[in-house]
Formats: structure tokens, sequence, C-alpha cells
């Protein structure tokens, strides 16, 4: 699995790596998964992919939080990009996108 964010969502929906004809479309779309998870307090605030070269420990210092959050990315990515055709699989998407963005949550400000 790549290191290199725009490598790792582009395996995971996928798109072999030499094909770069949706990366601009892919780059515009985590970055606006970023902005989200900058909203939940989650990576580097202000945070974007410019060359697509970008690594995850570049946007994100909690090694922790780091397979959740490419499994966030993905997923949301996914569902602009590639969404499900399926109403059953569109709905486990949009459970597990909310479990997530649960979690995420309670990992920046845990219920006590």
């Amino acid at each position: 699995m790549s290191d290199v964010i725009l490598e790792s969502v582009k395996e995971d929906l996928g798109i072999p790596l030499t094909v770069d004809a949706f990366d601009s479309s892919l780059i515009r779309n985590i970055n606006s998964v970023f902005m989200i998870l900058t909203e939940f307090g989650i990576g580097e605030r202000g945070f974007s992919l410019t060359s697509g070269d970008e690594e995850w420990s570049d946007y994100l210092k909690d090694i922790d939080q780091l397979e959740t959050v490419r499994t966030y990315v993905y997923l949301r990515v996914r569902m602009v990009f590639d969404p499900p055709t399926t109403s059953f699989v569109l709905q486990a998407f949009k459970d597990q996108i909310a479990e997530l963005e649960f979690r995420l949550n309670v990992l920046v400000d845990p219920i006590v």
C-alpha cells in the first residue's frame, strides 16, 4: 500500500497508478474530504494536495488515526467519484462513513 495519498486512493478505487486522467478530479475530492476532517480537528490545518506527491505523513502526524482516516477518505471520495449502484451498498457506505465520523470525533473530543 502506497504512502502517497493520491496513489493510495487510486489503489483503493481500483485505478491503475499509470492512469492519470482522473487525478485532478481525485485531488479536488480528496481536498474536500481534508476540509471536513479539519473541521473534526484531524490532520494538518490548511493541508491540501497540490502536486499529488504528498504523503500521509505530511498530512497526519498521529499514526493512531492513520488507517481510520485513510478509510474515511476513500469512502468519501468513492461516494462522489464512483458511487455504489445498489441501494444496499450505498446505505452500507453511508453507515460506515457515519460510524467513522463518530469515532474520529471521539478521538479528538473523548467522551468522559
